[in-house]
């Protein structure tokens, strides 16, 4: 009776599949998705078992449920299945050559950030809180069709108005395309990294935001009216707001 054979090529793969499995982990910490891939492994094997016992009709009923819960995860699951793929790819930005080749052409809507500078040293001086999106070159129409299509010229009225807190608009995110606000009231993904306890739901959604896109997100503080901005899955804390017009405009260079 000899031993399985192994080599080293099934050490590399084995630490391989170790660390996707880990990443996957990760990546998927803080939501439903460990619970989930967790009832597929219990199922999965279960169905090696039963099949290696030879118990033929439990095995043939189990293997159609797998074949068709394959489908019914992709069809119930499709929108965090496209932000996870989404999230990797932004996460890899060694290959963001890729997207400027799907891109090649198309130019960054031009946003007129005066009325919302305007907007945003407004509700820090009242403590008004606020979420803004400043959409880029990443899609957003997932985001937009949970809120409340507006499609309005952008003015620091309009602005002010949505996210005073009597106002049924408050809630959410203001998502903003070119010289256009798109949408209110949108919800954005939470982030699941590790972030200082301090931070509230608005600052976690932002961070979150900008890890799935190249959006550039604006939050004001609800309780003490300080202004942060995040990109690329990080926040800028406590811009001054007399210096937020060219910070917001050193983000939207970069960018180009």
């Amino acid at each position: 009776m000899g031993f399985v054979p192994f080599t080293f090529i099934d050490l590399i793969d084995i630490l391989f599949v170790a660390y996707i499995m880990y990443w996957i982990y990760r990546t998927t910490k803080g939501t439903n998705a460990p619970y989930i891939i967790s009832g597929i492994i219990v199922v999965y094997l279960l169905w090696v078992i039963v099949k290696t016992l030879n118990m033929e009709l439990l095995s043939t009923i189990l293997g159609h449920i797998i074949s068709v819960g394959a489908i019914a995860l992709i069809v119930v699951f499709q929108p965090e299945i496209r932000r996870f793929l989404q999230k990797i790819g932004m996460s890899q930005k060694r290959f963001n050559f890729i997207s400027r080749i799907f891109n090649h052409g198309s130019k960054i809507a031009e946003t007129n950030l005066q009325p919302l500078v305007v907007a945003c040293r407004e509700m820090s001086d009242t403590k008004t809180g606020a979420l803004v999106v400043i959409g880029q070159q990443s899609d957003l129409s997932l985001i937009t069709e949970g809120g409340i299509c507006l499609d309005a010229k952008i003015s620091s009225q309009l602005i002010h108005n949505i996210f005073f807190k009597n106002s049924p608009l408050h809630d959410g995110a203001v998502v903003i395309e070119g010289d256009r606000i798109v949408a209110a009231r949108c919800i954005l993904p939470v982030t699941q990294s590790d972030v200082p306890k301090s931070f509230g739901t608005r600052h976690r959604a932002a961070i979150g935001m900008s890890e799935i896109s190249d959006a550039i997100i604006l939050v004001v503080s609800e309780e003490t009216g300080a202004i942060s901005i995040a990109n690329n899955g990080r926040i800028n804390l406590n811009i001054p707001s007399d210096r937020l017009g060219a910070v917001l405009q050193k983000y939207l260079i970069s960018k180009k």
